[in-house]
C-alpha cells in the first residue's frame, strides 16, 4: 500500500537548528517476520532536494513477541 506524502507545516527552520520528525502508523497482520520494510523520502527546501530514496529508510520486522 502506497504511503501518502507528507508536508512540513510548521514554519521556517533555520541551518543552525535541526529538529525531529517522528513516523507513525500501523502495519498489516499479515506481514512476515524478516521483512524490510522501506520508506522512500524526498526533503525539499527553497528548490533544492535532497532523496533519500536509494537506499531508502526501512526496518527490519522481528517477531511478534
Amino acid at each position: 500500500m502506497p504511503i501518502e506524502p507528507a508536508d512540513w507545516s510548521g514554519g521556517s527552520l533555520p541551518d543552525e537548528f535541526h529538529d525531529e520528525f517522528v513516523f507513525r502508523g500501523t502495519l498489516a497482520a499479515d506481514l512476515t517476520a524478516g521483512q524490510k520494510l522501506y520508506f522512500p523520502v524526498v526533503q525539499e527546501c527553497h528548490g533544492a532536494a535532497d532523496r533519500w530514496i536509494d537506499p531508502a529508510p526501512g526496518i527490519k520486522l522481528l517477531p511478534k513477541k
